[in-house]
């Protein structure tokens, strides 16, 4: 039996549309892949970018942190060792008075004639020490205990208060 003239080349054709075809989607597809595998390298290397940078600025974020806690360190030993020198200051002083070495006295608002012994304001004794001037009274030493309590709370607090404010100085600069 003899095949009729058109087969062939129909078959021909058939054969050759399955190969172009073939080869025009394997073509296709590595032109696709490519394409993929350069916008995936891209994205990659955006993120790797993005990532990098995000770890300077934390680090950035940290030497500050770090710089910060370290002056504001500072600042507390600084403020806990004016708060000590006050402190021990004040014991010292409340020794004195407790042992009579120091006493307190006030200024007398109104002076009579002859509370000043008729001694001039001005004049002073030589090798006693003593001042005759205004007339002072002598406080009694557990009103003069508790003044030196009182003047030594205000001075904590002062120095508090200086370091908190000292602290708030450094915070709102470092931002």
């Amino acid at each position: 039996m003899k095949a009729p003239g058109w087969l062939l080349p129909a078959l021909a054709l058939v054969l050759g549309l399955a190969l172009g075809g073939w080869l025009a989607w394997t073509w296709q597809a590595n032109a696709y892949g490519k394409a993929l595998a350069d916008q995936a390298d891209a994205y990659s290397k955006d993120r790797e970018q993005a990532a990098a940078a995000v770890i300077n600025w934390q680090e950035t974020q940290q030497d500050a942190r770090r710089l910060l806690e370290d002056q504001l360190q500072a600042n507390d030993e600084t403020y806990y060792k004016e708060l000590r020198d006050a402190q021990s200051n004040q014991a010292r002083l409340r020794d004195r008075l407790a042992t009579a070495d120091l006493r307190l006295s006030v200024l007398l608002a109104t002076t009579t004639q002859g509370d000043s012994c008729g001694v001039p304001a001005t004049a002073t004794a030589g090798a006693g020490g003593l001042v005759h001037g205004a007339a002072r009274a002598e406080l009694d030493p557990a009103h003069a205990q508790r003044i030196v309590a009182i003047t030594g709370d205000g001075d904590q607090g002062l120095i508090a208060l200086a370091a908190c404010q000292e602290y708030v100085r450094r915070v709102v600069t470092a931002k």
